[in-house]
């Protein structure tokens, strides 16, 4: 029978759970995780571009504006320089181009004001313009190797199903929960973290999706508190 996990557990994963947890999540993102360009690199540039582009939009549409936005501004100095109208341009077509304009702001800001280095620290990160929780997070994790969690709508998907149904994971006391869950399954080192933040994000966007999760398929749905739901559905 998959351990249960009630709503007193939740702020308190016992150990044990989260390095099953852990183990299972990894084995299979070694097997099948996709190979995205940005996960071949640890240039916080080039990271920070990708997530900014891969809010609210599918993986599929971001690979093609990636490579054509590095290829016109391929460095920090080079956006910073850019007109803005040049880099609205360049953003054409993804949409939200409010994530443009804060990009271009945060290339100045990080150029005039700190010497041109992307900071790895996720508070300060959080200081630019456009930066929020998440996405710092993913900044340290994946630029830094920092050991800094992070919640998007793929990993609050996951923690919700497994560790706690019985949160509203929308609201804020049930994403402040997720966010604590997150924190006690990282790994002890940044560099397994690095590991650990790209599986849980890929079971979320490949597996445990939001409208036909594929529980077949989940490495540790042995241990998830809402197996039986979608088995009976």
């Amino acid at each position: 029978m998959p351990r249960r996990h009630t709503t007193s557990s939740v702020s308190s994963i016992p150990p044990e759970t989260a390095a099953t947890f852990r183990r299972r999540l990894h084995r299979w993102y070694r097997r099948h995780s996709r190979d995205l360009p940005w996960r071949r690199t640890r240039d916080p540039y080039r990271i920070l571009i990708s997530e900014l582009m891969l809010q609210q939009t599918q993986v599929s549409r971001v690979l093609d504006f990636y490579a054509r936005f590095l290829d016109r501004f391929p460095d920090l100095p080079t956006l910073a320089s850019a007109k803005p109208h040049r880099v609205l341009e360049a953003w054409e077509g993804l949409g939200y181009y409010a994530r443009a304009r804060n990009l271009h702001k945060l290339a100045r800001e990080v150029t005039e004001e700190r010497a041109g280095v992307i900071p790895s620290d996720p508070v300060q990160l959080r200081a630019l313009p456009g930066i929020g929780a998440y996405t710092a997070g993913a900044v340290a994790s994946f630029a830094y190797e920092k050991r800094a969690a992070l919640v998007d709508t793929n990993v609050a998907r996951v923690l919700h199903r497994v560790f706690a149904p019985d949160v509203a994971p929308k609201s804020g006391a049930g994403l402040k929960r997720l966010w604590q869950i997150a924190e006690q399954l990282l790994p002890r080192t940044g560099k397994s973290t690095w590991l650990h933040n790209q599986a849980i994000m890929e079971l979320g966007a490949l597996v445990c999706t939001a409208r036909a999760p594929r529980c077949g398929a989940c490495p540790v749905r042995a241990d998830c508190a809402s197996r039986e739901r979608f088995v009976e559905e």
